[in-house]
């Protein structure tokens, strides 16, 4: 297979797919992050055909659409976690994925469930420092993640994006289990994220007083039924 000339990672490439420029790898400097006539699939099923859009640092992009329309189907695609069927988009080693899950050991605490993150992303104790800070956590930060409330965990798993050191964000209801108060902050997070030139695409059905682009993810919907013959969708699923 040959090698893709414009950078992208993880999906074949073949001599009339067609490819951005490569300075849209970018996301400083206001440069964008384009994604290509992407094909996702869930399992065996193919969801989502022909997705292309352009991201650009500082900004934000929300996915809508209705339930199973495909919105985390896209954003693990994207996140590297799905393997795209056909399509070009940025090296999935540039983003940070916070989903359903909360990603914490339960009988670490806060605060070493944050530097286990940091350790695996190559950051430090300056990184979790901010991150207890960044979600109000110094409270919990000795406290086990088992004894930890919905709402708790939730903000916690939400702070191990303030230890990855990743421009890009990819965030599926990252506001479920929140209060008013933890879902204020959360924006402001978000806010000092893309003023430092990240950015983000995630699903939510919550206003977060955030200037946002829109993406409908259902006018991307497979116009066919079509299924993968993979004997490992469901594993990789």
């Amino acid at each position: 297979m040959p090698e893709r000339p414009d950078g992208f990672k993880g999906i074949p490439w073949y001599a009339d797919d067609p490819l951005p420029h490569p300075d849209a790898l970018r996301i400083k400097d206001g440069m964008d992050r384009v994604v290509s006539e992407l094909t996702c699939c869930r399992g065996e099923a193919i969801v989502l055909e022909g997705v292309s859009f352009a991201l650009r640092g500082g900004r934000a992009l929300v996915l809508r659409g209705p339930n199973g329309a495909g919105k985390t189907t896209l954003l693990r695609t994207l996140a590297g976690l799905t393997p795209p069927v056909s399509g070009a988009m940025p090296d999935p080693e540039g983003a940070a994925y916070a989903g359903h899950a909360d990603g914490l050991k339960a009988q670490l605490t806060v605060a070493e469930n944050l530097a286990f993150w940091a350790a695996i992303f190559g950051t430090g104790p300056a990184e979790v420092e901010g991150a207890i800070r960044g979600f109000d956590l110094a409270p919990l930060r000795e406290r086990r993640a088992a004894e930890l409330s919905a709402g708790q965990k939730r903000r916690a798993g939400l702070a191990r994006l303030l230890v990855t050191g990743r421009d890009l964000w990819l965030l599926d209801e990252p506001t479920v289990s929140l209060d008013r108060t933890a879902v204020n902050r959360f924006a402001c997070v978000m806010r000092g994220h893309l003023d430092a030139g990240g950015a983000a695409i995630l699903a939510t059905h919550i206003d977060l007083g955030i200037e946002a682009d829109e993406l409908d993810v259902a006018a991307f919907a497979a116009k066919r039924e079509a299924t993968l013959r993979d004997p490992f969708a469901e594993a990789v699923e």
